[in-house]
C-alpha cells in the first residue's frame, strides 16, 4: 500500500514537473512572443495618423466658400478647441481608465468576457479609445480573429509612440457621428451649428451618446433613445466625479436646439473659380488629386465675393435668359494679380467648361494696345500719323493679297493719328503699323505681355485673328494699369495642411517688363476710347457707355465675327469681359454685340463703389500736351478740340496746328512755298496700293 503511494506521488510530481517546465517554456516562449512584437513595434515606428478630411476653400476675407465633396464631412479640431465637456463625456462613457492603461484595459475585457459567458452572446464591449482609434484608422470593422490581432497590433504601435494627448486627440477628430459627419468638428456643425469648442454639457453629453450607434443614438433617428442614452452618460460622469448630479439633472432638461444642416455644403459660390484653384493645386502646387480632395487642407484664395457677386448679378440682368450667348470674365488687381471675380459661364451645372481660362477665342481689337505699345518702343509717338484709307496689301514672297476693313468701311482717307486710331478702332492704322514693325514683332510683345497662346505671324495678326484666353488679355492689361511690372494670375494665396502647417505661401513677384513711360503714354492714349470731347467729333468705340462712367477709364473693345470683347481697369482693378457662342456662330443681333461692353461698365461701376475715384498718375520722362487729335499737332487757341496727350519726354510734338487760324492770320504766318519732303510714314508702306 505505501509502495503504491509513494510510486502515485512520484509520479503526480513527475507530471507537475512536466506541467510546470511546460508553462516556463510556454511563458518563455509567450514572453519572446510579446517581446518581439514589442521590438518590431518599435522598429516599425509611429504609425500614419492621416484620415481622410475635408478640404476648405476660404475667400480673401476668410468666408467658406466651398470644400472637397467626397460625401464625408472631416474637419480637424486640436484638443484644446474641443469643449472639455465632449472630452469628459467621451472618456467617461467610452473608456474611463483611458489615461491609467497601455491601451487595453484588461479587467474590463475580463468583465465583458464573462458577461458574454454568462449571456451566452456578444452583450459587452471592451475596446477601449486607443483600439478604436486603431480600428478607424487603419482597419475594417468586420468581427474576425485577423482584425483583432491586427487592432491589437496597431494599438501597441500608437501608445509606444504617442502620447495620450495626441490619441485622444486623434480619436475625437475620426469617429463616426452619423449623417456624413466625422470626428468633434463636423459633428458639432451639423448637429448644433458651432464649432466643438462652444457646446455646452447638455449637447455634448448627447454628442458623445451618438458613436454608439448613430443609426440608433442620433437625436434625428430617434429623439427618445438620444435622451435616454444622455441621462447614461451624464449619470457616468456624476459617478467618475467630473460633475455634480445637480449639473446633470440641469443638463438632461435643457431644451437643445439642433440645426440638423453642414455648415460648409458643396458651395455654388464662384464654380468655375473653385475649379481653376483645383487646377492650380495640380499644376502649380504639384498636389495630387487624393491630397487636394482628401488631405483636409485650407486653402486661402484671392476671390473677392462682393465683386463675384456684382459679376454674377450683372450678366443674370444684362444677357436675355433666352439667348445662347456664353460669357467669360475675369477681374484681377493689377498691383499682385490677385483675381477677384470669375465667372467662366452662365450655368455651370450645364457646362462646366470654364471659359474664362480655357476657351481660346480671337480678341480682335483688344490686341491693338500690345501693337501700338511696340510701336512706341520703336519710336512712334501719339502724335504718328499714317493715312486712313481702303488699302490691299501685296506681297513679293507670295503671301496672298490683303485688304482689311473698317467697321462699316469707314475711312478718314486722310493722315489720322496712333491716338486717333486707337480710339477709333482705325484697322489699316494697325495693320501697317505692324506690318512695318514687322510681323515677329507682335509675337514677341505678346509673349512680354504674359500670352502663352501661340500668335500667327500674319497680317491679320494685328486685328486679333489668333486666339487667346480672358485671363490672359487680363492679366496683359494689368501691366499697362502697374506702370510695366510683370505679374502673373494669382488664385490662391496660402495652404495649410491638416495640421495647420503652411505647406504654400504666395510670395510677391513683379518684374520690371515695359517701360514706365511708354506704358503710361499707352495707359492715357486708352483713356481715349472714353474721351466725351472726341465723341461727336469722331465716333469713339467706348461711345456706349461713356454715360454710365462715373470715374476714369482705359480700356479697348474688340469684335470679329464670332467674338465680342471688351478690357479695360482702372488703378485699382482690370477686367476682361468675353462673349460669343460657344460653337463659333456668328453673332448676328445687334443686342448680343452690346453685351461685352455693358456687362463691362455695369461690373465696373459697381465693384468701384465706395472707392475714391484715381486719375492714372503720369511717371517723370513724360510730357502732357495739348494737341489737336485731327493732326496730332499742338493746339492753338482755335482749335475747335483740344486734347491732353502725353509723351516720352523728348517725343513730344514742336508743330503747333495752324488749320483753324483765322484769314488774318494764316495771311501773316505764310511762308515761301517750298516743296516738303515725303515724310517717313508714307515712305514705309510702298507695298500698300
Amino acid at each position: 500500500m505505501e509502495l503504491m503511494t509513494d510510486q502515485r506521488f512520484r509520479k503526480t510530481m513527475k507530471y507537475l514537473r512536466a506541467v510546470l517546465i511546460i508553462s516556463l517554456i510556454g511563458m518563455a516562449l509567450a514572453a519572446v512572443m510579446i517581446g518581439g512584437i514589442l521590438v518590431y513595434a518599435k522598429i516599425l515606428g509611429p504609425p500614419p495618423l492621416a484620415v481622410p478630411q475635408s478640404t476648405l476653400f476660404f475667400s480673401d476675407d476668410g468666408t467658406v466658400i466651398g470644400e472637397s465633396n467626397n460625401g464625408q464631412k472631416r474637419y480637424w479640431a486640436p484638443l484644446d478647441d474641443i469643449s472639455p465637456h465632449l472630452i469628459d463625456a467621451t472618456v467617461s462613457i467610452e473608456d474611463k481608465n483611458f489615461f491609467e492603461h497601455n491601451g487595453f484595459d484588461y479587467k474590463r475585457i475580463a468583465g465583458a468576457a464573462l458577461a458574454d459567458i454568462k449571456a451566452m452572446a456578444k452583450v459587452q464591449g471592451a475596446s477601449t479609445i486607443s483600439q478604436q482609434y486603431a480600428r478607424n484608422l487603419f482597419l475594417e470593422h468586420e468581427k474576425t480573429w485577423k482584425r483583432k490581432l491586427l487592432e491589437a497590433f496597431y494599438t501597441i504601435r500608437l501608445e509606444m509612440n504617442y502620447t495620450k494627448k495626441e490619441i485622444l486627440e486623434g480619436y475625437l477628430n475620426t469617429i463616426y457621428y452619423g449623417n456624413g459627419a466625422y470626428g468633434a468638428q463636423a459633428a458639432s456643425q451639423f448637429y448644433f451649428g458651432k464649432d466643438a469648442s462652444e457646446l455646452s454639457l447638455a449637447e455634448a453629453s448627447i454628442l458623445s451618446g451618438i458613436p454608439k450607434g448613430p443609426g440608433i443614438y442620433s437625436p434625428f433617428a430617434s429623439a427618445e433613445k438620444a435622451d435616454q442614452r444622455q441621462k447614461v452618460i451624464l449619470q457616468t460622469m456624476v459617478k467618475n466625479g467630473l460633475i455634480s448630479q445637480k449639473e446633470a439633472d440641469l443638463a438632461a432638461a435643457e431644451e437643445l436646439e439642433l440645426v440638423g444642416e453642414h455648415m460648409h455644403p458643396r458651395s455654388k459660390t464662384a464654380p468655375y473659380f473653385q475649379d481653376a484653384v483645383r487646377n492650380a493645386l495640380k499644376t502649380q502646387l504639384n498636389l495630387d488629386d487624393r491630397t487636394i480632395e482628401l488631405g483636409g487642407l485650407k486653402v486661402y484664395t484671392t476671390l473677392n465675393l462682393k465683386e463675384q457677386e456684382i459679376a454674377e448679378e450683372t450678366i443674370d440682368k444684362l444677357i436675355s435668359k433666352d439667348s445662347e450667348i456664353q460669357v467669360g470674365v475675369v477681374a484681377m488687381n493689377p498691383k499682385n494679380g490677385y483675381v477677384k471675380a470669375m465667372v467662366g459661364g452662365r450655368d455651370y451645372e450645364a457646362s462646366p467648361f470654364n471659359r474664362a481660362v480655357q476657351a481660346v477665342r480671337q480678341p480682335g481689337s483688344t490686341i491693338k494696345p500690345l501693337l501700338y505699345y511696340a510701336a512706341l518702343e520703336q519710336g512712334f509717338t501719339p502724335s504718328t500719323p499714317i493715312r486712313s484709307e481702303q488699302t490691299t496689301f501685296r506681297f513679293e514672297d507670295g503671301t496672298p493679297d490683303y485688304t482689311p476693313h473698317n467697321f462699316n468701311s469707314k475711312y478718314a482717307d486722310d493722315d489720322i493719328t496712333m491716338a486717333q486710331a486707337l480710339a477709333l478702332s482705325d484697322n489699316v492704322y494697325a495693320v501697317k503699323t505692324h506690318l512695318f514693325l514687322g510681323e515677329e514683332t507682335l509675337v514677341n510683345t505678346a509673349k512680354k505681355f504674359g500670352i502663352t497662346s501661340k500668335m500667327a505671324k500674319v497680317p491679320s495678326l494685328a486685328l486679333g485673328t489668333s486666339g487667346m484666353r480672358v485671363i490672359e488679355l487680363a492679366n496683359a492689361y494689368s501691366m499697362f494699369a502697374n506702370g510695366g511690372k510683370k505679374i502673373s494670375p494669382v488664385l490662391i494665396k496660402r495652404v495649410e495642411n491638416h495640421k495647420g502647417e503652411v505647406i504654400y505661401e504666395q510670395e510677391p513677384f513683379q518684374m520690371k517688363i515695359l517701360k514706365p513711360d511708354l506704358a503710361f503714354v499707352m495707359t492715357h492714349m486708352m483713356t481715349g476710347i472714353f474721351d466725351r470731347k472726341l465723341n461727336g467729333y469722331a465716333q469713339v468705340t467706348g461711345s456706349t457707355v461713356i454715360n454710365d462712367m462715373t470715374r476714369p477709364y482705359a480700356g479697348k473693345s474688340g469684335s470679329t465675327e464670332t467674338d465680342s470683347w471688351m478690357a479695360g481697369f482702372t488703378p485699382q482693378l482690370v477686367t476682361a469681359v468675353w462673349t460669343g457662342y460657344d460653337k463659333g456662330q456668328v453673332i448676328t443681333k445687334t443686342v448680343d454685340k452690346t453685351y461685352a461692353k455693358n456687362i463691362w461698365i455695369r461690373f465696373m461701376e459697381e465693384a468701384h463703389k465706395g472707392k475714391p475715384a484715381k486719375e492714372f498718375k503720369a511717371p517723370k520722362d513724360t510730357v502732357g500736351v495739348y494737341i489737336d487729335p485731327s493732326n496730332g499737332k499742338i493746339a492753338g487757341e482755335n482749335c475747335p478740340v483740344k486734347r491732353l496727350t502725353y509723351f516720352a519726354e523728348g517725343t513730344e510734338p514742336a508743330e503747333y496746328c495752324t488749320d483753324h487760324l483765322s484769314h488774318k492770320e494764316e495771311h501773316k504766318t505764310e511762308q515761301p512755298e517750298k516743296k516738303p519732303d515725303t515724310p517717313w510714314y508714307k515712305k514705309l508702306f510702298r507695298w500698300a496700293s
